[in-house]
């Protein structure tokens, strides 16, 4: 995997036992010859309240703006930041059929933080033997063992 020039690639993940129940993320970046690891748990929550948190902060992590290459097993996350988010904001953050659009404020502040990179997205299948999902996986996994206490 070839970084984007002088960009950062990021590997995300997220985990919940039960959902909703106690939950985890992590993330991977890689900038140049630099490795970075975030993660974090929450006692009670959803798989994708974990998935967007991930993503959330490995970008507001970023010091300046950048290229990035974001890889996400996340559908979720993926078809709302590149898809679905537009209709939504069109629509006063309500979905198609009228609803609320469910996590809006993390939709929000992934929005905000999207809006200071040029991010190229791509999914991967998860539990499918890619290197840095599986790492990310266990990551999120570990600290979800954290908010089980």
């Amino acid at each position: 995997m070839t970084p984007p020039a002088d960009g950062v690639i990021i590997h995300t993940d997220g985990a919940c036992s039960g959902n909703p129940g106690p939950g985890g993320w992590a993330a991977l970046l890689r900038w140049r010859n630099h490795e970075k690891i975030l993660s974090g748990s929450s006692p009670a929550t959803t798989n994708n309240v974990m998935e967007l948190t991930a993503v959330i902060h490995a970008l507001e992590t970023l010091k300046r703006p950048m290229r990035v290459a974001l890889y996400t097993d996340s559908r979720y996350v993926m078809d709302g930041i590149t898809r679905w988010i537009h209709k939504w904001k069109r629509n006063g953050w309500q979905t198609a059929d009228e609803q609320a659009v469910k996590n809006e404020p993390l939709w929000r502040r992934l929005d905000a933080a999207c809006a200071r990179h040029s991010i190229d997205w791509h999914w991967v299948k998860g539990h499918s033997g890619h290197p840095e999902n599986t790492r990310v996986d266990q990551l999120a996994r570990m600290a979800l063992r954290q908010a089980q206490g």
